[in-house]
């Protein structure tokens, strides 16, 4: 028993949100702090190590970005003084003394520019086997000791397509020029024969490379040095005691590993390497840094660690406690108006004291209330208007009198053998009351409508005789949209009896329809005697048209179009005493089977 109550004590505690959230802040604060500290030591030496990794390889990897781009623009070079076609001419075509002379001089301006504006460049030459050449500004020789043949780089570029990279070597094939360079070589081509007759080639100057990664040093006590693919190093900040034998290098690991850094334990000192290989070159940038460096600032970093854990932990427990407290306030309250709402009680609010998201929530709490209490007395509101508009409009669709009227013309149009006439007429009174009795469908064809209003004026046309006449304009594709039936037909009567009725002359109503956007504009123009200021501002007016001084099926039209499509939909009325009035249907083009608002 006693067992059961500490248990049901203790889950009542986590029924209340802010002490579970002050259990589970405290809880997780000591949690992380506890882990962090366990594993700080280990994690600031991964991080460093981590960081100082991907910096260096970041670091090799533009210098290799570098070398590949600066072997592209010496390619160029290449390709635009053998393209250039002067040094294809001389050295293959036949061509007179002077003209040769002159292309001579042409590829010495051209070498003496380059490397007179490039101080990475040794030297420029073209070679050809039998030893035909042209070199820098053409006052230097090849070596007569050298043979072509045993040369390697040579014999790949003239065999070859590509362009050939050697690694640092001293220059022999120049007499007299013994520089540490580099030498980018491609075969120039004899269009006589379609193979290569000669080599182009560009020395680069060795302090290009020391410059590159000189200035571009890890750390202290760090370096980088260049390998090309076969493992021979092609610079090395220590290069003379490596050629001595007094220092090696990992070539062989740097060769084998398969990833872009490898670390190595030397007398208890390790040292990182990481390696960025050209795809271009083959060459592989590699950076040697000593670890004991990178990890210089560990001990001091996890000192501040722990002192900042400890400050945090302090102030984490005070927060939480007050933010589980504020937190948790507004949702009571939430809690308590949504039991409210539950109970069919619309009218309770949030208390709102901020912009905070709890906030945020409570607000919209109350704005989703106010909406529903809106559209609860709007929804019954539009029900009981929409009701009394339908009920108007089918007690409107055929006038008592109208009906009457059309009938006695019947009568007197037989008695004088108008068979014609009473066939037309008899036709359109059919029609018309064919689709007033059976249509059910509140939204109708636009097409069905105009043929309505037509019928309509059609029997009005035979009864008033040569005091009417009609015209109906309607484009095409607007005739399939759907709209709410009896809109035009209540327009075109009132035209006739407000308008017509009491103009000395014959009457003109027509009716015109067209798209704009996504609306449909109908317009009803009679030339009748039009209606003044004071009778235009009472058109609408409930209570005249209740006494039929305007007529009801006006009212009716605006009242169910605003229901239907709303306020900023429905009719305009312009209008000229003397002159006539035109009446402007607007409605929105909704398509068939389509729901309306």
């Amino acid at each position: 028993m006693s067992d059961y109550k500490n248990r049901f004590t203790v889950l009542s505690l986590f029924k209340s949100v802010r002490t579970t959230m002050l259990f589970l802040f405290s809880l997780l604060i000591v949690i992380t702090m506890v882990i962090f500290l366990l594993i700080s030591v280990n994690y600031t030496k991964k991080t460093v190590l981590e960081n100082s990794t991907d910096y260096a390889y970041r670091l090799v990897r533009q210098v290799n970005r570098d070398i590949d781009s600066y072997i592209d623009y010496m390619e160029n070079i290449s390709s635009m003084v053998i393209q250039g076609g002067d040094v294809q001419k001389y050295l293959f075509s036949e061509m007179p003394g002077e003209e040769k002379e002159e292309a001579y001089g042409r590829i010495i301006t051209q070498f003496n520019t380059v490397v007179e504006t490039r101080q990475d460049i040794s030297n420029i030459a073209v070679v050809t086997p039998d030893r035909n050449y042209i070199i820098n500004d053409g006052k230097d020789t090849l070596n007569e000791n050298v043979d072509l043949q045993d040369v390697e780089w040579y014999e790949k570029a003239l065999e070859g397509e590509k362009s050939i990279l050697t690694s640092s070597h001293v220059q022999h094939v120049i007499r007299n020029n013994y520089k540490w360079v580099v030498t980018l070589s491609k075969g120039i081509k004899n269009p006589a024969t379609g193979k290569n007759g000669g080599v182009f080639f560009i020395d680069l100057n060795y302090k290009l490379l020391k410059d590159l990664c000189e200035n571009n040093s890890l750390a202290t006590n760090s370096y980088l040095f260049i390998m090309d693919e076969s493992g021979k190093i092609i610079y090395h900040p220590k290069q003379q005691l490596l050629y001595n034998g007094l220092m090696e290098e990992r070539t062989d690991e740097v060769l084998s590993c398969g990833a872009d850094h490898f670390v190595t334990q030397e007398d208890g000192d390790g040292k990182l390497y990481t390696i960025s290989v050209s795809e271009k070159t083959g060459w592989r940038v590699v950076g040697v840094a000593d670890i004991s460096e990178m990890m210089r600032n560990k001990k001091d970093t996890e000192y501040i660690y722990m002192l900042t854990a400890a400050a945090l932990l302090c102030i984490a427990m005070i927060l939480a406690t007050f933010f589980a407290t504020a937190i948790t306030r507004p949702i009571k309250e939430l809690k308590e108006s949504m039991k409210e709402v539950e109970k069919g009680n619309f009218h309770t609010d949030v208390p709102i004291r901020s912009d905070s998201e709890i906030d945020s929530l409570g607000n919209s709490f109350n704005l989703m209330t106010a909406r529903i209490r809106q559209l609860m007395e709007q929804n019954i509101y539009e029900q009981e208007e929409k009701r009394k508009s339908e009920l108007k409009a089918l007690r409107s669709q055929i006038n008592p009198h109208f009906l009457y009227n059309t009938l006695d013309s019947i009568i007197w149009m037989a008695e004088g053998g108008k068979n014609k006439e009473v066939v037309r007429m008899t036709s359109a009174l059919a029609r018309l009351l064919r689709q007033s009795i059976s249509n059910d469908n509140e939204r109708i064809p636009l097409e069905k409508e105009i043929n309505y209003a037509g019928s309509y004026l059609t029997i009005q046309k035979m009864r008033y005789k040569d005091k009417l006449e009609y015209e109906i304009e309607v484009e095409e594709e607007i005739k399939k949209e759907e709209v709410i039936n009896l809109i035009l037909q209540p327009i075109v009567e009132n035209a006739i009896y407000h308008g017509i009725k009491y103009k000395g002359s014959k009457g003109l109503i027509r009716i015109v329809g067209y798209g704009e956007g996504d609306r449909i504009i109908l317009k009803i123009t009679d030339n009748g005697i039009g209606m003044d200021e004071e009778a235009l501002k009472g058109i609408f007016d409930k209570s005249k048209a209740s006494e039929g001084k305007n007529g009801v099926g006006v009212h009716n039209v605006q009242t169910r179009i605003h229901l239907y499509y709303g306020a900023e939909y429905g009719l305009r009325f312009e209008s000229v005493p003397g002159e006539g009035t035109t009446v402007t249907i607007t409605i929105p083009r909704i398509g068939a089977g389509n729901e309306v608002r």
